[in-house]
């Protein structure tokens, strides 16, 4: 598939994509972010895929929502109520990318090799592995433009950094580099800028060596899933329906092989569905 904001690419299993306007630090635009969308479409759809990793051209990330654009900079349609029956039409654009990587049954690994501001920094709190370049920057910087949080920001970040750094970072509004990222938890690890991608993909190779497509799949929505429960017996009902269902596939050859001390031949695709009563796109109404 070709597109215009972004570049996509896939070998030994792993799908990369990069942000693609260099020459406006890859600022986010409407159109960024529906391809954003229709290229996780193409790598959940690939039984050969097994992990995604997301990175930058050039030297950032992503530098925000490009401002530069005529209208709505933020691409909201300001004819239609915010509190009324249309409000479905004007739902952010970010938040749009956050949900379907929330959604994604491939683990997702972010490289961030430069500046990642605004929407640069929200997009990222639904992967699952974010390390960066010590040239990174980050920042909730909304309360500086007058808006607020975008991208689910408000549901993953608390979550990801806890809630007094969370309130600390969208209060202030500031920019901050890779260290204070790390000490807080937001990244993994500090890489340098060589070697980024390199380790990226390595713990993408990680993921997918000797493990089943299915039980990561499965393990990835449990667990993002099971934050918002209310009570562990949903985890535990969830787990119940997950194990059945893994145990009578895939877990009959994880257990042989390990009986016979040789390397498993998993074969459950995650094309093939999702168990039963486990819905991989289920998504609250939007009201």
């Amino acid at each position: 598939m070709a597109f215009n904001c972004i570049e996509t690419s896939a070998q030994d299993g792993i799908y990369t994509i990069l942000l693609n306007r260099p020459d406006r630090m890859n600022a986010f635009t409407v159109e960024m972010g529906n391809e954003l969308v229709a290229a996780l479409d193409e790598a959940d759809g690939d039984d050969a895929v097994r992990a995604v990793v997301l990175s930058g051209n050039g030297r950032a990330f992503c530098a925000g929502m490009d401002l530069s654009t005529s209208g709505n900079v933020f691409g909201l349609d300001e004819t239609v109520d915010a509190s009324g029956p249309d409000m479905e039409r004007n739902r952010d654009e970010g938040g749009k990318v956050v949900l379907r990587m929330y959604r994604m049954k491939k683990p997702l690994i972010g490289a961030i090799n430069g500046a990642s501001v605004g929407v640069g920094s929200t997009m990222q709190l639904p992967l699952d592995v974010r390390i960066a370049s010590p040239y990174a920057k980050f920042g909730f910087v909304f309360s500086q433009r007058g808006i607020t949080l975008e991208s689910c920001a408000s549901w993953f970040l608390p979550r990801l950094v806890g809630v007094q750094k969370a309130l600390e970072w969208s209060f202030k509004g500031n920019v901050f580099g890779a260290d204070e990222a790390l000490a807080a938890g937001l990244i993994s690890e500090i890489v340098d800028a060589d070697e980024l991608m390199d380790r990226a993909r390595e713990i993408a190779t990680g993921f997918a060596a000797n493990t089943s497509a299915m039980s990561v799949a499965i393990n990835r929505q449990l667990i993002w899933r099971m934050m918002g429960a209310e009570h562990p017996m949903e985890a535990h009902a969830a787990e119940s329906r997950t194990m059945y269902h893994t145990s009578t596939r895939d877990g009959k050859e994880g257990v042989q092989s390990f009986l016979d001390k040789r390397d498993p031949a998993f074969k459950d695709a995650v094309s093939q569905g999702a168990p039963i009563g486990f819905n991989w796109d289920a998504e609250p109404p939007f009201e």
